[in-house]
């Protein structure tokens, strides 16, 4: 999990002495001044300085600043604090070391990335686990109807540290079984009276070949009144970044007669997860829906189903503000009221190229293919006659996201502190979809090695002698299927909370805390979806709907390189005379609520600190329990379309369904510190975590959505609003090494034991849409808690700046981190014609990497900052593809890497430029089914981004 910000990081700091409860955002004045000073001032506190909470609110600020500055204060909150906990601290004010907070995280020892595409990494995992629950400033934050946020979303440059906690004590969320990232922003009281921070950065990325702006801007002040202390701030921000991800995949693998190369659609052994047996020669029976053999032993041989690319250009914007007031009227009290806004703006187009491989074609008259060594496996073909389309695709979406805080803290006694807040959140998202396709008439042949480089294939379109390339631009193109789809999410909150903090004096337990929190969430969620198809018209794409994307994939592969596509963006200005051609209604066009959500959820805690000494060994830590309740009443609106006689669109018909579920969980928790030495210690923590199903999973409203590959069948999803909260009991145990300034060793085992995860259901199904001449089946797939898990591994990390060395190489220094994970995972079984279970097998965790690295050369020398960092992680299992085609269903992604550099100079004591580059070695990112060297799946080329910037403070 994250450690607390720059000024709020030594939450740690002071648990001893202050008692930060909840980690609420009152303590953030005296905590910011703990985690300024220096990490050779910063040793445990003793039982006879628990009381000196006065003296500790005037501990002098030491500033330093630079990398290492920040890594002695991430060392020191680890240290001192008693939770497991790493910390990232910002260089300077208004500096956060990347891009974004996701690919500063990445350094973060157990910490892994993923996802990277729009010019950014965007997910995090911690200890291989997606489910991460998101705070500012001690808040749990949202966007729109989900339970988490993107924390890509949130701007670097307001951020002034970040916390990742990997294990919570009870006063702490309970929420988020993988940890917690809380991100601290800066606050007036942060500073000793005025501030003022200007920065500005071009970045330049390399694929769309487009410069951006990323400007951010802080004001902060403080006066002594005549009613008390007053501060205020205001810090806004504003990033845009235009990106272009590109991306070719051979599709699935299905079964083709061994004879003749006719693919087999139906009665095959569909949905095994290790996939078809790939042996020369092998064969299997095909069965009818009532499970009786058609045909036994049936020869086969696997090839893929298509092959296509995807050029997605985009531009994103991300506007923010953050706005903080502080009064202290007196010395014992202060409030603060506070507003954090995060928006998101993306507009995008992709260009898909698409052809279906699956066609026997004249057999007699084109050469046979080619098969992998010791496989029946297909590696090259050639296919007469391929069905090709291209799909112009124009998304553009926006969401506001605000969060109003309202708190005080009162030191009722010398021994007793009240603390109190409410926050309110409202959160909206819209999106708008459209899509053109476009079928290319007249197409020879289609030539493809799946496999051609290393997990790249090689395509082209070519004539009747193989080897003469089909220009795209010169044949015809006509439309043919149009997709008009819209959403909107709205979330909103209110919650309220209090805690008391008080010190005793009862023998090894020094402190007593307990609190309350209420929360009242609310969700509602909106959509709409349309489509229809001109290919029976034979009506040529407009040439004002033509566009050709240029130099697609860099020349890192031999497929095509620009085709023929409808232009998303002038596709989504004429869209109303689109929706005309296409006979849409104004029905269609409508956004309808799909689901109402209220939940009402309830905790409460105890804990107490406690420290004493065993063996003549320091030993101190807390001990607690959580309680939590929540009532949820759903309502999710099922809608049919209507016509009359005439085939007329008539107003959709809605049918609703109400419901309820309510659950509570009683979550110990203790963490406990053991001193070997005053700068070797021990912790041991026994936490237990929940995460709470997403709303969007309690839909039970089913949407259809029929084949487009030829398979014959649909695939059908709903939600279960029968879901249970997914629970984790979790151990860890780590030893620490401080040394020197600044400079540490450590390690942490940890295990995992989750109970009740969520894994999809499958079972066959029928369902005649008014429009349908007749039923048409799915597969359809709905969440349950069927799985189970454990997690276990060790993480091992230092901080090492040398002594001694010579002048030119005072400076030097090296941040190092590895992370080694062990996984299983039970996975059901189903029968896909019946829905019933069948069994389990065991498998590795999706998204576990087993092993990661992260690696930082850092460079600190007089007016020069630099740093060379370098992240590795291991292969590991995505995802699962749909039972109806995915053979195998396991998608691996490859390795991934990333070399990234930053440099700053110090011109003057007011002004610093900075230079930055990410992705340097330009990685292509690929994927695969189950097996690298056959089954080679998506390769994705991103780009790399350089930046320069200024910085001037004040």
């Amino acid at each position: 999990m994250f450690k607390k910000s720059m000024l709020s990081a030594s939450v740690a700091l002071v648990l001893s002495s202050m008692g930060a409860m909840a980690a609420t955002p009152e303590d953030d004045q005296a905590l910011a001044r703990n985690a300024a000073v220096s990490a050779d001032q910063q040793q445990p506190d003793g039982p006879a300085n628990k009381a000196k909470k006065k003296e500790d609110d005037d501990t002098e600020v030491i500033e330093v600043t630079g990398i290492r500055g920040s890594l002695n204060k991430s060392m020191a909150i680890k240290q001192q604090s008693v939770q497991v906990v790493d910390s990232i601290v910002a260089e300077d004010i208004g500096k956060f070391p990347d891009n974004n907070l996701v690919e500063a995280l990445q350094r973060v020892t157990g910490v892994q990335t993923t996802d990277r595409g729009g010019g950014e990494v965007s997910t995090v995992t911690i200890r291989g686990l997606t489910d991460v629950t998101t705070t500012v400033n001690g808040r749990q934050i949202f966007t729109a109807a989900g339970r988490q946020v993107a924390v890509a979303d949130i701007p670097a440059a307001l951020l002034k540290s970040v916390d990742v906690y990997k294990t919570r004590g009870a006063h702490q969320l309970s929420s988020g079984i993988a940890g917690q990232i809380d991100i601290h922003t800066q606050r007036p009281f942060d500073f000793d009276g005025s501030k003022f921070v200007l920065a500005a950065r071009g970045v330049y990325a390399d694929q769309p070949d487009k410069t951006d702006p990323v400007v951010s801007a802080l004001a902060s002040n403080r006066w002594d009144t005549n009613i008390g202390e007053v501060g205020a701030l205001v810090n806004v921000s504003y990033a845009r970044t235009h990106y272009r991800d590109q991306n070719v995949t051979p599709g699935a693998v299905v079964p083709f007669r061994a004879d003749d190369l006719v693919r087999i659609f139906e009665g095959w052994p569909q949905g095994l997860d290790n996939g078809l047996p790939n042996a020369p020669g092998s064969t299997f029976d095909l069965v009818d829906g009532n499970g009786n053999v058609t045909e036994a032993d049936v020869p086969y041989v696997l090839s893929r189903d298509a092959i296509f690319e995807n050029d997605l250009n985009g531009k994103r914007e991300r506007p923010a503000f953050n706005i903080s007031l502080q009064w202290a009227p007196n010395d014992k009290s202060q409030y603060l009221f506070e507003t954090f806004y995060n928006g998101f703006r993306n507009e995008s187009f992709n260009s898909m190229l698409f052809s279906y491989v699956d066609w026997w074609g004249d057999l007699a008259n084109t050469p046979a293919p080619t098969y992998y060594d010791g496989t029946n496996v297909v590696k090259s073909r050639i296919v007469g006659s391929p069905a090709v389309w291209s799909s112009g695709d124009y998304t553009k979406s926006k969401t506001d996201s605000y969060v109003y805080a309202l708190g005080g803290k009162w030191d009722i006694s010398s021994d007793f502190q009240l603390k109190s807040e409410v926050v309110y959140q409202t959160s909206k998202y819209k999106t708008d979809f459209v899509a053109l396709r476009a079928n290319a008439i007249g197409i020879p042949n289609v030539a493809v090695d799946f496999n051609a480089d290393n997990g790249l294939p090689a395509w082209a379109f070519v004539q009747d002698d193989y080897q003469t390339r089909v220009n795209l631009q010169d044949v015809p193109w006509n439309l043919a299927q149009m997709y008009d789809n819209g959403g909107k999410d709205k979330g909103d909150s209110i919650a309220w909370t209090m805690d008391g903090d008080y010190l005793l004096d009862a023998g090894i337990f020094n402190r007593l805390k307990a609190g309350v929190r209420y929360e009242r969430r609310g969700a509602e969620s909106y959509a709409r979806s349309v489509d229809g198809d001109l290919s029976a018209s034979n009506t040529a794409l407009a040439d004002d709907m033509t566009y050709i994307n240029p130099s697609f994939f860099d020349g890192e592969a031999d497929v095509p390189s620009g085709w023929v596509v409808a232009n998303g963006y002038n596709l989504y200005d004429q869209r109303d005379a689109y929706r005309s051609l296409y006979g849409f209604s104004p029905y269609d066009l409508v956004l309808q609520k799909t689901f109402d959500i209220t939940e009402k959820s309830y905790a409460a805690y105890l804990e107490t600190d406690f420290d004493t000494d065993l063996f003549g060994h320091r030993v101190d830590g807390e001990m607690g329990v959580r309680y939590i309740k929540s009532d949820t009443d759903m309502t999710f609106n099922t809608y049919t379309k209507q016509q009359d006689d005439d085939g007329n669109r008539l107003p959709t018909t809605m049918e609703s369904k109400d419901g309820k579920t309510s659950n509570d969980k009683l979550l110990p928790s203790f963490i406990g510190r053991f001193y070997i030495t005053d700068d070797l210690m021990a912790r041991f923590a026994y936490t237990e975590t929940l995460r709470r199903p997403e709303f969007g999973q309690l839909n039970p409203h089913v949407t259809y959505t029929k084949d487009l590959t030829g398979n014959k069948r649909g695939q059908a999803a709903a939600g279960n609003p029968n879901l249970k909260p997914v629970k984790s009991k979790n151990y860890d145990l780590s030893l620490e090494w401080y040394f020197g300034e600044g400079n540490a060793l450590y390690g942490t085992y940890f295990k995992r034991k989750i109970d009740g995860l969520v894994y999809d259901s499958l079972r066959l199904v029928t369902h005649q849409d008014p429009t349908d001449a007749q039923p048409y089946e799915y597969i359809l797939s709905q969440p349950d808690n069927t799985s189970n898990g454990e997690l276990e591994g060790v993480e091992i990390g230092g901080v090492y700046f040398p002594d001694g060395l010579p002048s030119w190489l005072d400076g030097i220094g090296i941040q190092a981190s590895a992370t080694f994970l062990d996984s299983s995972q039970d996975v059901p079984q189903y029968n896909t014609e019946t829905g019933e279970q069948t069994g389990t097998i065991s498998r590795d965790m999706f998204g576990v990497s087993k092993t990661s690295y992260s690696t930082v050369l850092i460079y600190e020398h007089g007016p020069f900052d630099a740093r060379l960092s370098y992240v590795w992680r291991d292969k590991w299992l995505n995802n699962y593809e749909a039972a109806l085609f995915a053979n195998p269903r396991g998608v691996y992604r490859r390795p991934e890497q990333s070399l990234d550099f930053q440099l700053s100079y110090n011109v003057s004591d007011n002004l610093m430029v900075t230079l930055d580059a990410t992705n340097l070695t330009k990685e292509i990112y690929k994927s695969y089914y189950q097996n690298e060297d056959i089954y080679n799946f998506g390769n994705s080329l991103y780009s790399r981004t350089f930046a320069l910037g200024i910085r001037y403070s004040l």
